[in-house]
């Protein structure tokens, strides 16, 4: 019998992904059309997927690789995060980041992400105001965020890791804003501006002849004798490999249903800011800030040379196992966005935003990640349970290992991990969980 996998869902992401937006136009996109053959097929050129392709052409330079994405680069969910690229234990299911499991392995696997993405920068000349070893703080407004962040400080000084406690002064001097009680800086945060890093990314993997195809949805996949043929509107591709870096659309295609918590959270970018809003503002030209509660509110501000002077804010969840957020909800969250900037900058209140926009990120109950061989020749780096700079970079570069029988640490840590757990049925499943969501967000309202 012929095996065939089809796309149930496409991505449908309210909303610009502003972080391309503000960078300077992209050439016009390669679609795939007609028929061609590759080594391998790598669908989703997010981070997962081009770290997945550029993984391969260090296995094997002479390998022909196709890249597939639905949208046009820097669109979909890798222009549309925060920007964040943590090296340590960052559990957003907990209560301050710390992690259940061995919290020194993952430091150690985040920190090689941080590495090959390092070196990419290099090789691939990338624009390292788009790589910035910055560093963040854990933001606290409230006396329970001071003591998760005391919590959280006494996690790491038992890991031996270097941190700083900052008090309500230094807060406002790097912020401009003094709704912060405190804050823990920790070092090893790369702070990216996502879409100039993963465009830089496609840039230099086309220069060394990895083919990357946009708006060429996969509308499935089939085995066809010894080889898969993989079919999007206009073309289909022969191959011998699939490397699946699509995060919660792994479901799409029939895989891990119903344990997967499709999830979209939201953000909003000023306009770029004159000099009398820098001025009313102050504070330092680039930070970034995370909540100190896991459902909190994300801050980050960049300069003229990451896309303008900005500030972004990035808070609210909303569970939709369909995929399909309807545009009241991100009417919602824009409003609530509003009034956190308000709160933050009354220098600035009532500045309306330029951008909003929502992401698509993906859980398991268990904050398991899915890199494995799925069906022979088949294999998958997704669901990075909302850490998906580097989760997604070290999924992709494992699952591109185990398409070649690399054996590595990362190959070794997510190949012992059990599978995703069962999710309750619907509709307990969506409405349980959005209103535990809410309930959160109300708790963590502060911060």
């Amino acid at each position: 019998m012929t095996s065939t996998w089809p796309a149930k869902t496409l991505p449908d992401l309210p909303g610009p992904a502003a972080w391309n937006r503000i960078l300077a136009d992209q050439p016009a996109p390669q679609t795939l059309a007609g028929s061609t053959t590759a080594d391998v097929v790598v669908i989703g050129a997010g981070f997962a997927g081009l770290s997945a392709a550029r993984r391969l052409t260090q296995i094997d330079p002479a390998l022909k690789i196709a890249v597939l994405d639905a949208c046009r680069i820097a669109e979909s969910s890798a222009g549309r995060n925060s920007g964040f690229m943590i090296d340590l234990p960052h559990e957003l299911n907990s209560e301050d980041y710390a992690g259940a499991g061995d919290d020194q392995a993952i430091t150690s696997l985040n920190r090689q992400a941080i590495a090959f993405a390092g070196e990419a920068v290099e090789d691939y000349g990338i624009n390292p105001n788009f790589f910035d070893r910055a560093g963040k703080i854990n933001g606290a407004a409230s006396a329970k965020a001071v003591q998760h962040n005391e919590s959280y400080a006494t996690h790491l000084q038992g890991l031996g890791e270097a941190f700083d406690m900052l008090d309500a002064a230094q807060m406002t001097e790097i912020t401009g804003s003094r709704h912060y009680l405190s804050g823990l800086y920790t070092p090893g945060t790369v702070m990216l501006q996502p879409a100039g890093y993963v465009r830089g990314l496609v840039d230099g993997l086309r220069r060394v002849g990895v083919r990357i195809f946009e708006h060429s949805p996969v509308h499935r996949f089939l085995r066809q004798g010894g080889a898969w043929k993989v079919v999007t509107p206009e073309g289909d591709i022969a191959t011998q490999k699939i490397i699946l870096t699509v995060n919660g659309h792994l479901e799409s295609f029939g895989f891990e249903r119903d344990r997967l918590m499709q999830l979209f959270l939201f953000a909003v970018m000023t306009p770029e800011l004159d000099a009398d809003a820098v001025s009313r503002l102050g504070g330092s030209p680039r930070w970034g800030v995370t909540p100190s509660d896991p459902m909190g509110t994300t801050m980050r501000r960049i300069d003229t040379d990451q896309g303008g002077n900005r500030i972004v804010t990035r808070t609210c969840a909303l569970l939709k196992p369909n995929m399909r957020p309807e545009p009241k909800s991100l009417e919602r969250a824009a409003g609530v966005m509003q009034q956190k900037f308000d709160q933050r900058f009354p220098q600035l209140a009532g500045m309306q935003m330029e951008y909003r926009w929502a992401g698509h990120l993906c859980l398991s109950l268990n904050s398991v990640a899915v890199m494995r061989e799925l069906e022979d020749g088949v294999f998958s780096g997704c669901v990075q349970n909302g850490l998906g700079t580097a989760r997604g970079t070290l999924t992709g570069i494992g699952a591109a290992d185990l398409a070649f029988g690399v054996s590595s640490e990362i190959t070794r840590h997510f190949g012992t991990e059990a599978s995703p757990t069962k999710l309750p049925p619907q509709p307990f499943r969506e409405i349980g969980a959005n209103m535990v969501l809410r309930w959160k967000e109300w708790r963590a309202a502060a911060e």
